[in-house]
């Protein structure tokens, strides 16, 4: 027996044999969007002190540009520009330490002690290829908390091709990112008859030692190759180019740095950029909470999201990048003796912007305390099949893992395929 709650759910498709997926995949539509920039708030934020203000915060909601819609009072200017954003509040997740979580939110998958799962920002690369001779998927800046956490955003059997070119912080005085130019004393044109050299000799020894080393070797001196020969790459990583006003917008620290590092990167042709200027585990807050938020990382978050999505727009770059601002859980809705909240992944918020994605609403809800969700729950596997739909990739696809396991790019809970977030899809 049908109920009339699923019926509607379900808006009939069901009777005639069609799922929501099923009609998703039978009319993409034009994808809108061609790149990603991916706000990476590492530590996680508390969902209940900034997107989904509950009693148990010490801090107000107040009113946003969406009527009923309420944040914290510690993002003004995000409630002003509320309309611009979609707030899931309803993402429910797996890994209750930082190193689980966030290998499970950027790939998707559970770790894995017999493989290492390609990040969606690899998979993105792979499917969607570069623009221009930029590199496709950029890390800025690279991981200050060892090797670990940067291996997450890696592409693993995909393949060296896909992994994120990491650079340093953009907001250091002697920041550079070096071999992005010549010599003064090595014209072009010399360059390239070298090239032709190099390749014939690389061409007589790989026909005697071929190797997969030799392959992504091979990628790799022609992606350099492009860069140190296109002046557009080295400005793209050029910051000098961009009026002090501007930056003073985004915020001239490592946070405001790295996103308009960021928008100047998707567009000059990058895929996916993933800006991770909160360094360290900043959002962690198991001592201070109140104060941490407060202080330190809502301001900045406040600021420098609405920045670059104000940006972006003014640019007619909005419609083409999918912005996600994100951690890798929430926090738990009681507060512990040292005045903190602890990880929780059982329910958390993230907030959308861009991209063709419909914006101007809240999706999902929490209880009362923001301990479990309520309505609607989000799997990290929605969340990418959603930004695959909208960047026109097959959110359905598997690749064949090294040990014959077929590995979806957009897995879900108990290991299926996520389906997309009907209401984000315009």
């Amino acid at each position: 027996m049908m109920h009339r709650r699923n019926f509607i759910s379900a808006g009939s498709l069901g009777l005639f044999g069609l799922s929501t997926a099923d009609l998703l995949r039978a009319n993409p539509g034009k994808a809108k969007a061609n790149s990603v920039i991916l706000f990476w708030l590492e530590g996680g934020p508390s969902h209940i002190d900034t997107w989904d203000p509950k009693s148990n915060s010490n801090f107000k909601p107040i009113r946003t540009s969406l009527p009923g819609v309420h944040y914290s009072e510690l993002m003004p200017k995000m409630a002003a520009k509320a309309h611009k954003f979609a707030t899931i509040r309803s993402m429910h997740t797996r890994g209750n330490d930082h190193p689980q979580a966030t290998h499970y939110v950027i790939t998707g998958h559970e770790v894995n002690p017999a493989m290492q799962f390609p990040s969606v920002g690899s998979i993105i690369t792979k499917e969607m290829g570069p623009r221009n001779a930029v590199p496709p998927h950029i890390l800025v800046p690279k991981w200050d908390r060892g090797r670990q956490y940067e291996d997450y955003f890696r592409a693993s059997f995909l393949g060296g091709d896909y992994d994120p070119m990491c650079i340093p912080d953009p907001a250091k005085p002697d920041f550079q990112v070096t071999d992005l130019s010549l010599p003064k004393s090595v014209s072009q044109a010399s360059v390239e008859s070298r090239s032709a050299f190099l390749s014939a000799v690389d061409r007589r020894y790989r026909g005697l030692n071929q190797t997969a080393e030799h392959a992504n070797m091979d990628a790799f001196t022609a992606q350099a190759m492009k860069m140190i020969t296109t002046p557009a790459v080295r400005e793209a990583f050029d910051l000098s180019k961009e009026p002090d006003k501007l930056k003073e917008r985004y915020g001239k620290d490592s946070i405001g740095t790295s996103c308009l590092m960021a928008r100047r990167l998707v567009e000059a042709g990058a895929r996916f950029v993933t800006a991770a200027g909160y360094h360290g585990t900043s959002w962690d807050t198991h001592s201070d909470n109140d104060k941490s938020h407060r202080d330190r990382l809502c301001p900045t978050l406040d600021r420098t999201l609405v920045a670059l999505v104000e940006d972006l727009e003014e640019r007619g770059l909005l419609d083409s990048t999918i912005v996600i601002a994100m951690g890798e859980f929430g926090r738990t809705p009681n507060i512990n003796p040292n005045l903190g909240r602890d990880h929780w992944p059982n329910a958390w918020s993230l907030a959308v912007a861009g991209g063709g994605l419909k914006t101007g609403q809240v999706i999902g809800a929490t209880d009362e305390r923001g301990a479990n969700v309520t309505d609607r729950v989000i799997t990290m596997g929605d969340l990418y099949a959603t930004v695959f739909q909208a960047l026109g990739v097959d959110y359905t696809k598997e690749y064949m893992s090294p040990i014959g396991r077929p590995i979806k790019i957009a897995n879900s809970l108990e290991d299926r395929t996520g389906e997309p977030v009907r209401e984000l899809l315009a």
